[in-house]
């Protein structure tokens, strides 16, 4: 497996993704081939969008100016949190925990890095929705089969530091069924899912990096995924079924 990363000039609100990557892949001398897989940065992705706000701009709120005071974060910044997520659960200084698009995330996935002094970006809108359109511009252009992942970073429990997760997928399975198959002494696998879209997103990232490396695309090369036609949904589980709040919801956890 192939990791390439693509540099672009600085992305700026209306800038057309697509276009901005192919003449980055042109600069590069790269040619896309059947079964590449683009994994773009979702910052940049939803600055092209326009999804680049003024603090200046928003009014807190009460409760977000109440909620400031105990996470110890800018009253307005919280006002965004709240009308971009589904849920706040908790938090500490300065991050909180919330579900933001089914999934949990820190301080709804809202990024003060890679945006000018003053301003923040948001999530892209519908995260599939993009990796759709980036992916029909890239296959009319290069007249081949491409998968997009649009990625993010988030902290694992317990753990120091980020690995990638995918926001949105178009051209592969984002999650492969690998139950049945049998493991290295032929037990049969009960309940393994192998997360195929957020491995690629953590192994592109190592090349992204979380600063100023100008690389908000990796082109990945010849990886063992399962390309299908169109996108799917990215599965979620119920609480109840999730390792983590199983734990935390029920009474009485050692």
């Amino acid at each position: 497996m192939q990791l390439i990363g693509i540099k672009t000039p600085l992305i700026v609100p209306g800038d057309d993704f697509a276009a901005v990557l192919c003449n980055a892949l042109k600069t590069a001398g790269i040619t896309p081939q059947d079964n590449d897989i683009f994994v773009l940065a979702e910052s940049a992705v939803a600055t092209a969008e326009g999804r680049i706000v003024n603090l200046e701009d928003v009014k807190p709120s009460k409760k977000a100016i109440e909620l400031s005071k105990v996470y110890q974060n800018d009253p307005r910044k919280m006002e965004l949190i709240i009308r971009e997520s589904e849920e706040i659960l908790g938090g500490i200084p300065g991050v909180v925990v919330t579900i933001t698009k089914g999934v949990l995330s820190p301080s709804a996935g809202i990024d003060n890095s890679n945006a000018p002094e003053g301003y923040v970006v948001l999530l892209p809108a519908d995260p599939r929705m993009s990796a759709i359109e980036i992916r029909k511009k890239l296959m009319k252009k290069y007249n081949c089969n491409i998968a997009v992942i649009v990625g993010d970073s988030r902290t694992q429990p317990l753990r120091l530091g980020c690995v990638g997760i995918a926001l949105g997928c178009a051209g592969i399975e984002p999650v492969e069924d690998i139950r049945g198959k049998k493991d290295l002494f032929g037990k049969p696998l009960l309940i393994t899912r192998r997360a195929t879209a957020d491995n690629l997103v953590s192994a592109a990232q190592v090349i992204m990096g979380e600063a100023d490396e100008s690389t908000p695309a990796v082109l990945i090369r010849d990886a063992p995924a399962v390309f299908i036609d169109g996108s799917v949904e990215i599965p979620q589980i119920p609480r109840e079924e999730c390792l983590y709040f199983a734990c935390f919801d029920k009474p009485g956890g050692h």
